[in-house]
């Protein structure tokens, strides 16, 4: 899943994208409202990291700005901030953000806070762990099982895996996979989407849990 995270605390912003990239997220930053209100015309994402006061703007603002964006209701906010008065959280909410944690915080609860909220539209349900036919995944945890037995992951594969995961029986193409999995860093042309789907394929087995769909993209089977 691919998230950005709005915050002008450069200290704060190392910390958060260090443990969310260890966590298997891609993870693009914006220092203030214009960069993040740029990053987000361009890309999808399906999760903000929004603080509220922000150079150049406010973070209320960019989040109805979002609302009313191409993006709608689709992409999940949480607000992180220092303003920890009733009426901010209510505001905060009323705007459309979809969580509000108020700093400092725990990063394991924001860890939690993001598993939940990426969860929310997922087909296999609310819970933490992942179910599609022979294939088990616990996003808590990060770990993943094909029949019992259990699978090392590269962090890019268990996130494919995951992606995939939430879509079983639906082709999901490589840009989708690009937008989703890797950050803004990653060259569009490059094959590295091949090259984890390819490793992944091979720790399933010879099973053809994921399906080639020529000039589409790749489909994970249901009953796989």
């Amino acid at each position: 899943m691919r998230l950005l995270v709005v915050e002008d605390e450069e200290d704060l912003v190392d910390a958060l994208r260090l443990g969310l990239v260890r966590a298997g997220y891609a993870v693009d930053v914006a220092y203030d409202f214009a960069e993040a209100e740029e990053k987000l015309q361009i890309n999808s994402y399906d999760l903000v990291l929004l603080d509220l006061n922000l150079p150049s703007g406010d973070g209320f603002e960019l989040c109805r700005i979002v609302r009313a964006g191409e993006q709608g209701q689709s992409v999940r906010i949480i607000m992180v901030t220092a303003r920890d008065r009733l009426d901010d959280r209510v505001r905060g909410l009323d705007e459309g953000a979809d969580d509000y944690l108020v700093k400092p915080f725990a990063f394991p609860e924001l860890l939690a806070r993001v598993r939940a909220l990426l969860r929310r539209d997922a087909v296999a349900g609310r819970t933490a762990v992942l179910e599609v036919g022979a294939l088990r995944l616990d996003t808590a945890r990060v770990e993943a099982q094909h029949r019992g037995r259990p699978l090392s992951l590269t962090p890019k594969e268990f996130g494919v895996l995951h992606y995939l995961m939430t879509r079983p029986g639906h082709v999901v193409s490589t840009e989708e996979l690009l937008e989703h999995v890797w950050d803004e860093h990653t060259d569009p042309f490059t094959n590295t989407v091949r090259v984890t789907v390819g490793n992944l394929r091979r720790k399933l087995g010879a099973d053809g849990v994921i399906e080639t769909v020529i000039s589409r993209g790749y489909r994970l089977r249901e009953a796989g």
